[in-house]
């Protein structure tokens, strides 16, 4: 399980540093505390933060049952996916939210695989 571990601090890492960027386009496009909208390049970095807290919800318990169920490292290597998918998600999002579609599909996709692989490898545990 420690490559789980390790995905899951990258994922909390990324989720900081996403915050820091919200931190510093707060002070670039001069919007004050505790606004959450103003500039619309701040409100995107803000939504791509706020996303993935909502995406980390459901990715942390997902890696976490398909990791412990069925394999720690193939389950990294999906999460890892994740990691690139918020990554390609933020800098679509920051430039074009239209644009966004690929790095949701990369950030969706990943998630929905190890939480489904998790749920019914638990499942057929009990049978």
């Amino acid at each position: 399980m420690e490559y789980v571990a390790i995905v899951i601090v990258l994922a909390l890492l990324q989720y900081f540093v996403f915050g820091l960027l919200v931190g510093k386009a707060r002070g670039e496009y001069k919007v004050a505390a505790p606004a959450i909208t103003g500039h619309p390049v701040f409100e995107r970095y803000y939504r791509v933060h706020q996303n993935t807290l909502e995406m980390l919800v459901i990715f942390i318990p997902a890696i976490v049952l398909f990791g412990y169920w069925i394999r720690p490292d193939l389950g990294a290597g999906i999460g890892a996916v994740y990691l690139v998918g918020r990554i390609v998600y933020l800098r679509a999002y920051v430039s074009d939210p239209g644009t966004r579609s690929l790095g949701f599909g990369l950030s969706i996709l990943p998630t929905l695989i190890l939480l489904i692989g998790g749920g019914i490898a638990a499942v057929i545990s009990l049978l």
